[in-house]
């Protein structure tokens, strides 16, 4: 370039302008001064540039070319196009000058150009002269000239389907011009790369077709009964004819001509116990084939009238039932479960489980004495639950529920409730007084639910002479009420009884007649007392029903509606996907913690109404059944001391002996172990998992014979019991304790149960039994059997006496014989033997006088009851036998060893129970420090620690 720039020397001199400034040197400062004065011109371009570039390549085709043309050349520097500059931020471009004298340039890619990134691009661009010389001063730039480029596509991407799968279901015998419709995408930029110009069917042999657009039809009328599904792949070509990378999978069902009914449903359900709320249709849809249905209404009915009574309602004993509902106290049960204290339901045919008794017409039984006041006053309440049905035959006898007549000579009715004709009587005969009128004495309700055969709850309040009926909690008035006159006074005793009444005169033998043909339950009777609607409610309440998940999402075109007890739902509603939708809501719930296993059936019937049209759709009901699976069930155990002994003195006081100190109660499941170790083929064994739950009562019965009421007895305080919301009864049997509480309430009972005998010098021990029940006996424990024993003590006359008693021969032989070792400590140091003797005698007189002292202290505390759990500190196993040990044995010899010392501490405080009984609480725990004093050594402070019984002293 320098030897072309000087070859110019010579013409620029002709011209008068002077010598070139090119080459390395630059030249003198006159020839630059002369080029910058020749430098009047700014370079020229294009105003606007159009370029093409394929994607993956570096150049630029534009049009027109690129080329700066410069007014100052041929001047060397002053006419040459040295650069061309590009304005814009990250562009992927530059520009090249190929000849500066020429000007022209290129425009090409610094980095591969991505069209699916970007598909055109646009920016300045500038030219600049040499200047002055090869320094880049003085550079003139031309004006902005904009450059537009297009990125040209490449086919580089294959198609790609929206879905990895379609799927279609066609009725069969049916044309469809379009089952459904694919769609398949390109990435390339350009639109004829970029679009889908074919869909293509590659599945051969099928009855189908696809058009341009991915609509795909039958080409022939389909057969369920020939094929019930097709399964063919489809691919798609873009307009560069390039095919899709994959195919897609179009699965098309055959279903049968359509018919109306409900879809998607499971026939069986399983619940289990715990599961709280669980859907019963969580798919289910209704086909209207097309219908145009304007409404529709549902009723779904849960049907347990054969579960129980009824439906699974608790198990409880009545009055434990009556208290959780919040029921007045004073309710008697007629029919409890049959016991050694309420025997008079033994001989009835009864359902263990739910207790229920069925009276088959040959049966009846007899309330004893005393268990129902004789006279009820004006206000009192009968409730039962009864199942029953029509009577066979034309003339329907009385089917006695609950009778009170006369015992004999006579068959007056007092009171009574019965059924006649499939209507329910309740008889009531006001005792004769001043006025001797007209009274209301009988109450008519006919009801067709007393004939059904299935279970209901009655209720009849007498608020006389007004007389109520609640049925299943709805009141109900007697449509007929007839008067009577008075009975007459008599000293004849009345007989109360149940499925029959008592028919003591008038025939040759007392017997029963009127018999009931039916199932009855929790009879019960309050005398002056009357039920709230709110415990009605509560005692007839059901544990299982249906239930909705979410209300809210209901929304505000379903009208729904709840049965009182849960069993039936009505919804309604005009939108087919909303009605669909609230019965996949629909669920069962069970809130018994041991549900009764079995069978639930479900019926879900439809009401269709469709526009305009007389005859409408008519669709199937649903049948199907929830099956309750069982529970767990539980093992109630009880466990604790189940052996000690007392000293007699205990047994006499008033606090008495305490039964259970220690009782606990525990209940487990057995769950099978999760599978450890695969390699091990040994069976899995159950895994023990404690649970909690209540308790419904704790019977202690008194094994070996009743107990004698003028010497012994089983006491409570009624604060316990009170506190903890528990009641009790008490015989000579045994003592009961019900009501429905946790495990924990029923320890904390039966911690202060108490066994008194005021004379327990011939008695040597007693046994007693506690079982304890769950459910009224449907889950019981095992028999805990303890053995109390009368510590009795030892009394002896003499030394020689005393002699035979001792346990340590060669310790009693230096007390009784000290002639043999005096006469040597005589001789040696005749005044140490004054001193212990002196010694042991104040020590013998000091103790015994601390000993009646502490006796007469101990009587006080005989009445102090709360101390009472501390007595279980004090159990002794039976292997122990009660020793009297020589008070002076605590001059025990010098060679004995520590376990020698620690039993003669044992037979010692042995001996102090036995003797000093009536020592209080703060005492025994004095006996204890010092033991556990003497155990660590320090036998002064054990010896401090020592009482002594005086009675034992012979002297």
């Amino acid at each position: 370039m320098l030897t072309g720039r000087l070859c110019w020397v010579p013409l620029l001199l002709a011209l008068g302008v002077g010598s070139g400034s090119g080459g390395g040197g630059g030249g003198s400062p006159q020839r630059r001064l002369l080029a910058a004065k020749v430098n009047k011109h700014k370079p020229w371009i294009e105003t606007s540039y159009h370029g093409v570039i394929t994607e993956n390549n570096d150049t630029v085709i534009l049009d027109p070319p690129l080329v700066a043309l410069d007014k100052d050349a041929p001047v060397p520097f002053a006419g040459e196009i040295c650069a061309f500059k590009i304005h814009g931020q990250e562009l992927p471009f530059e520009a090249v000058v190929l000849n500066k004298t020429s000007g022209e340039g290129r425009l090409r890619a610094k980095s591969p150009i991505d069209c699916e990134l970007q598909k055109e691009y646009t920016f300045i661009i500038q030219a600049y002269d040499c200047g002055a010389g090869p320094r880049e001063t003085a550079w003139k730039k031309s004006h902005k000239a904009v450059v537009h480029i297009q990125v040209k596509d490449v086919n580089e991407f294959a198609p790609a389907f929206k879905e990895p799968a379609y799927r279609a279901v066609v009725t069969e015998g049916k044309i469809y011009d379009s089952i459904l419709q694919v769609e398949a995408v390109d990435e390339d930029c350009s639109p004829q790369y970029s679009q889908i110009c074919n869909y293509e069917i590659v599945t051969t042999d099928v009855p189908f077709a696809i058009d341009r657009n991915g609509n795909i039809r039958n080409t022939e009328k389909l057969s369920y009964d020939k094929q019930h599904q097709y399964e063919i792949l489809v691919t798609a070509y873009d307009c560069g004819q390039k095919p899709a990378a994959q195919d897609t999978l179009v699965q098309v069902d055959v279903k049968p001509v359509c018919k109306p009914g409900w879809q998607d449903w499971t026939k069986r359900i399983e619940y289990q116990p715990g599961s709280g709320s669980v859907p019963l249709f969580p798919d289910i849809h209704l086909e209207t084939c097309d219908g145009a249905v304007s409404s529709i209404q549902i009723t779904t009915e849960l049907q347990t009238n054969y579960i129980g009574k009824g439906c699974d309602r608790e198990t409880y004993s009545e009055k434990s039932l009556q208290k959780l509902c919040g029921a007045s106290s004073g309710i008697i049960d007629l029919l409890p479960s049959p016991s050694a204290a309420t025997n008079w339901t033994a001989g009835l045919l009864v359902d263990s489980s739910e207790m229920i008794f069925k009276f088959d017409g040959r049966q009846g039984a007899k309330i004893p004495d005393g268990v129902v006041p004789k006279n009820l006053t004006d206000q009192f309440t009968i409730t039962m639950w009864m199942k029953h049905g029509p009577s066979p035959g034309l003339r329907a006898e009385k089917e006695t529920i609950l009778c009170n007549s006369d015992k004999t000579e006579m068959n007056r009715h007092h009171y009574a409730l019965y059924v006649h004709n499939c209507r329910l009587v309740f008889l009531l005969r006001k005792d004769f007084d001043q006025a001797d009128t007209f009274r209301p004495a009988e109450f008519h309700w006919k009801l067709d639910q007393i004939c059904d055969k299935e279970w209901h709850y009655y209720v009849i309040n007498v608020e006389f002479p007004v007389v109520t009926l609640y049925m299943d909690g709805a009141t109900y008035e007697p449509y007929l009420v007839t008067n009577d006159w008075p009975i007459h006074p008599s000293h004849i005793a009345m007989q109360l009884t149940v499925g029959a009444c008592w028919q003591g005169g008038e025939v040759t033998k007392p017997r029963f007649a009127q018999f009931f043909h039916g199932s009855l339950a929790s009879l019960t009777i309050r005398p002056g007392k009357m039920d709230s609607q709110k415990v009605i409610s509560c005692l007839q309440a059901c544990k299982e029903g249906l239930d909705i998940n979410s209300l809210e999402s209901l929304g505000q075109g379903i009208k729904y509606h709840f049965n009182p007890s849960q069993s039936v739902l009505v919804m309604e509603g005009d939108d087919i996907g909303n009605i669909n939708h609230a019965l996949q809501k629909v669920s069962y719930i069970n809130s018994r913690q041991f549900p009764t296993a079995g069978v639930r059936r479900l019926k879900v019937s439809s009401k269709v109404q469709c526009f305009g049209e007389d005859v409408c759709i008519s669709i199937p009901d649903v049948d199907a059944y929830v099956m309750v699976l069982q529970a767990i069930e539980p093992q109630i155990t009880l466990r604790g001391t189940d052996r000690f002994w007392r000293p007699a003195a205990q047994f006499e006081s008033a606090r008495g002996v305490i039964l259970f100190p220690d009782i606990k109660i525990v209940s487990t499941i057995a769950k099978a172990e999760a599978p450890g170790d695969l390699k091990t083929t040994a069976p899995r064994s159950a895994v023990l998992e404690e649970m909690l739950h209540n308790l419904d009562f704790c019977d202690i019965l008194v094994l070996g014979g009743d107990l004698d009421p003028r010497q012994e007895c089983l006491e409570l305080n009624h604060s316990e019991l009170h506190q903890r919301h528990l009641d009790a009864t008490n015989s000579t049997a045994g003592y009961s304790i019900y009501g429905v509480g946790s495990m924990s309430r029923y320890e904390q009972v039966l911690h202060h149960i108490r066994y008194r005998n005021w004379r327990p010098a011939a008695l040597e021990a007693r046994r007693f039994r506690i079982k304890c029940s769950e459910l009224n006996g449907r889950y019981t424990s095992n028999e805990f059997n303890v053995e109390v024993g009368v510590l009795h003590e030892v009394r002896v006359s003499d030394k020689e006496h005393v002699s035979h008693l001792i346990v340590q021969p060669p310790f009693l032989q230096s007390v009784h014989h000290p002639e043999s070792q005096s006469s040597i400590q005589r001789s040696s140091v005749p005044s140490i033997a004054t001193v212990v003797i002196i010694i042991s005698v104040c020590m013998l007189v000091f103790v015994v006088a601390m000993g009646v002292y502490r006796v007469r202290i101990a009587h006080q505390h005989f009445t102090q009851e709360a101390e009472a759990a501390k007595e279980a500190e004090m159990d002794w196993d039976d292997s122990a036998l009660t020793i009297t040990v020589n008070p002076m044995e605590k001059h025990g010899a010098p060679g004995r060893g520590d376990e020698e010392t620690e039993e003669e501490e044992e037979e010692v405080e042995e001996d102090v129970s036995s003797g000093s009984s009536d020592s209080d609480d703060s005492d025994e725990e004095e006996e204890e420090e010092g033991v556990g004093r003497g155990r660590r050594g320090q036998s002064g402070a054990r010896q401090a620690q020592l009482e002594w019984d005086d009675s034992t002293l012979p002297y």
